[in-house]
């Protein structure tokens, strides 16, 4: 009689079975991105040491010095052996790839950087911002959550902002642009055209896909930093501006030897990308009001 009076007190602190009507359990959803984006290409050459290796539509810069090469960007997770053989290309073997630097940390720009570290043993330099979420993956994004996450990665140093890192003779400089991630960073640094210096930009993006923009709790300050980064593009030293996403600023890598065209100034770069702002952070208003 004890038994079967403990099996029914059991049987009553146990959660009653799941009913059959009850709705499954969500998907997981996978992180898709336009064709575009993951479309392969031949390395093209947009300076003198200077070249783009990634994809139709997403940037990674690798310029090639005395001591070894620097990569601007990833992209996509997938592209790593991808971005390998277009070294290989260039005649950049795995250990000859010294510095990866960052324009921000999201999926679709840092992806691959944890099995390019593991490939090449290259040192990885982002801000403090850029580096806690490199490590989390992409994990706790301030507006996609973990909708976007990626392997994680460890940066070998951290950097300030007018910072310079230099290899081989070529200093790349550091200017924060938060806003788009509180990371955000454009790189400047000097190559050559025929032998003659061009000032080059790698600036990142200025848009803001989404996002909360007035009272936004995790950013209380978004828009003043947005402000400040318009600012901080226009006063850049800018004959040759690239961005994360080519479009954004005018180029077209497929178009071959015409991809830069059409390629926009840093003026016009972050003209553009404040009227954009100025227009969403209006709507957002008027749907508060």
């Amino acid at each position: 009689m004890r038994l079967q009076t403990l099996a029914i007190t059991l049987a009553a602190l146990l959660p009653a079975a799941a009913s059959a009507t009850e709705p499954a359990l969500p998907q997981l959803r996978a992180y898709t991105v336009d064709a575009s984006w993951l479309q392969p290409m031949a390395p093209l050459q947009i300076a003198d040491h200077t070249w783009q290796i990634g994809t139709e539509d997403l940037t990674a810069l690798l310029v090639q010095t005395s001591q070894g090469a620097v990569l601007l960007d990833g992209g996509m997770p997938q592209m790593a052996d991808h971005l390998l053989r277009n070294m290989k290309a260039r005649g950049v073997a795995p250990q000859d790839l010294r510095l990866i630097l960052l324009s921000h940390a999201h999926a679709d720009h840092a992806g691959p950087v944890a099995a390019l570290k593991r490939s090449t043993a290259a040192q990885i330099v982002a801000n403090a911002e850029s580096a806690v979420l490199l490590a989390r993956g992409g994990s706790n994004d301030l507006h996609f959550g973990d909708d976007i996450t990626y392997p994680p990665a460890t940066a070998d140093r951290i950097i300030m902002d007018g910072e310079v890192v230099s290899l081989g003779g070529v200093d790349f400089t550091a200017h924060f642009v938060p806003g788009h991630t509180p990371g955000s960073t454009a790189w400047t640094w000097t190559d050559t055209r025929g032998g003659k210096p061009v000032r080059m930009v790698y600036a990142d993006s200025l848009s803001a896909p989404g996002y909360q923009l007035q009272a936004n709790p995790r950013y209380p300050h978004l828009i003043e930093d947005y402000r400040r980064s318009f600012a901080t593009v226009r006063a850049l030293p800018c004959d040759v501006l690239l961005t994360p996403h080519p479009g954004a600023s005018g180029w077209n890598y497929a178009a071959g030897a015409s991809a830069g065209a059409k390629a926009m100034t840093c003026q016009d770069y972050a003209d553009t990308a404040e009227r954009n702002f100025d227009a969403q952070l209006k709507k957002q208003r008027e749907k508060q009001r």
